[in-house]
C-alpha cells in the first residue's frame, strides 16, 4: 500500500511539516510545554545534563550505538554482499544506510543555518537570548557574537533515521514493529534533550517529520533506480 501511494505520502508529510511549523510559529505551545520541565525557583531543568548515567544512555552511548549500527550495515553490504540474506534485504539495507547518513547531515545543516536559540538560552529560562521563532529576526539592539544551533533537533535525528527500517521489511506486522522501535528511540533521545533544556517540543516533532520525508524520498529514488536498471537489463 505504501509503495503504491508513495507520492501521496510524501505530499502528506510535506503538508504536515508546513502545518507543524506554522502551528508552533504562531502559538506559545513550546514555551508552555517547556515550562513544565523548568523550575523557576531553583533555575534548573528537570534533568541535569551532566548526570553521567542518563547522559551515557540517552546521549553519548546511544549516539555511538547508532553510528556502529550504520557501520555494520556498510560492512555487510561490502563484505557479505553475496550472502543470500544480504541479497534479499539489499534494497532495504541501502535505504537504512543512506537514511542514517543523509538525515543527520540534513538536520545538522539546518541547525547551522536557522540560528535559533535553545530553551536554556532564552531569557524566560534564565538565558540571554530573546524568544525568537523561525520566521522572526533578532531585535536590532540584541548583540550576537556567533550563530546558535538549536533548530531542529539534531541529536534525535539519528534515532528518527531508524524510521527507514520500515522499508527493510515486507510483512505489515514487522513494519509496524520497526516504526514503533524507531519512534521509541527517536522520542527517547528527543525527550531527554527537552528535559535538560536543549530543545523545544517543536524541534523534535519537526525533526521526526523531516526524517520521515527524507526516508520516503530515499526509498522513491532507490526504487526508481532499481526499476531503471531492470529495464536496461531486459
Amino acid at each position: 500500500m505504501m509503495q503504491k501511494n508513495l507520492t501521496k505520502y510524501i505530499l502528506i508529510t510535506i503538508i504536515c511539516l508546513i502545518f507543524t511549523i506554522a502551528l508552533f510559529e504562531f502559538t506559545a505551545i513550546d514555551i508552555i510545554v517547556q515550562g513544565y520541565f523548568y523550575n523557576l525557583d531553583t533555575s534548573s531543568w528537570a534533568l541535569d545534563s551532566s548526570e553521567p548515567i542518563l547522559k551515557f544512555l540517552l546521549y553519548d552511548g546511544i549516539k555511538k550505538l547508532l553510528i556502529f549500527f550504520a557501520f555494520l550495515i556498510l560492512c555487510s553490504l561490502i563484505f557479505f554482499r553475496k550472502k543470500k540474506i544480504i541479497i534479499n534485504y539489499k534494497k532495504g539495507l541501502i535505504i537504512v544506510l543512506l537514511s542514517a547518513i543523509i538525515i543527520p547531515v540534513t538536520v545538522g545543516a539546518l541547525k547551522a543555518t536557522t540560528n535559533m536559540p535553545c530553551p536554556k538560552n532564552i531569557e524566560f529560562f534564565g538565558g540571554n537570548y530573546p524568544d525568537v521563532k523561525l520566521l522572526d529576526s533578532y531585535p536590532i539592539e540584541f548583540m550576537q557574537n556567533k550563530k546558535i544551533k538549536c533548530w531542529p533537533a539534531g541529536h534525535a535525528s539519528g534515532g528518527f533515521a531508524l524510521l527507514s527500517l520500515f522499508f527493510l521489511f515486507k510483512k505489515r506486522r514487522n513494519q509496524i514493529y520497526a516504526l514503533s522501535f524507531a519512534l521509541t528511540v527517536g522520542w527517547s533521545m528527543g525527550t531527554y534533550k527537552m528535559l535538560i533544556g536543549d530543545h523545544f517540543l517543536s524541534h523534535t516533532i519537526i525533526t521526526m517529520l523531516i526524517a520521515w520525508l527524507l526516508v520516503l524520498i530515499i526509498y522513491k529514488i532507490i526504487s526508481y533506480m532499481g526499476k531503471r536498471k531492470y529495464v536496461q537489463q531486459q
